[in-house]
């Protein structure tokens, strides 16, 4: 009676198909995760929190018009 479990892909080369395949996959996973881990620094919230202080100093008093504007105008370029 034949096994078609114990077939070439259990017992040949066909191995080797499997062991490639898991390869694949673990080093997309991996580089997935180093590019996601590596441009997490170039999110925009800094900038945007930067001028939500520039906003609340300025309606405090802190700052003059003409240096929230500079202010403003200096966080606006660096986008």
């Amino acid at each position: 009676m034949y096994h078609y479990y114990w077939n070439d892909w259990y017992f040949g080369w066909g191995w080797i198909l499997w062991f490639g395949i898991v390869f694949l996959l673990f080093s997309s996973m991996a580089n997935w995760g180093y590019s996601y881990r590596a441009h997490r620094k170039y999110d925009t919230r800094p900038r945007e929190e930067a001028i939500n202080i520039l906003d609340v100093r300025y309606a405090r008093g802190e700052i003059s018009r003409e240096e929230y504007g500079q202010m403003r105008s200096y966080l606006s370029r660096q986008k």
